[in-house]
């Protein structure tokens, strides 16, 4: 049996993770609004707020969202972080009401991420 590399371990970790934690609960996607003190006084209430609308008037019930504390770029909040079942995740930032609108239709809905309000695509590591 061939051995496997530090990066084949890196891709298996990361799949599963991201499958495991969505598909536990049996959602599709998982929209996570970071509500530190930070995010909160640049405005994440009313980030959250805006994606439950849009979520409502989706009438979807596979999407989840959460809410996180601060994700270390305080100078970029409000920020979110959009997960999709075997997709790497995308950390958007400097959000407002219009950008979490449009990122709801355009990547939790559509599936393609937007990457001019992206800040980083992909999970962190300690290895």
């Amino acid at each position: 049996m061939a051995k496997l590399t530090i990066a084949d371990l890196k891709k298996i970790k990361e799949k599963q993770h991201a499958t495991f934690t969505l598909r536990e609960g049996g959602y599709r996607a998982k929209v996570t609004v970071h509500m530190g003190t930070c995010g909160i006084a640049a405005g994440a209430r009313n980030i959250m707020t805006t994606l439950m609308d849009e979520i409502s008037r989706a009438n979807v019930e596979d999407v989840i969202t959460t809410t996180s504390g601060c994700a270390g770029f305080c100078a970029r909040e409000p920020m979110a972080t959009v997960e999709i079942v075997n997709k790497a995740p995308v950390k958007y930032g400097n959000l407002t009401s219009d950008k979490i609108s449009e990122i709801f239709r355009e990547h939790v809905m559509g599936g393609n991420p937007v990457e001019k309000y992206a800040l980083v695509v992909g999970s962190e590591t300690t290895y």
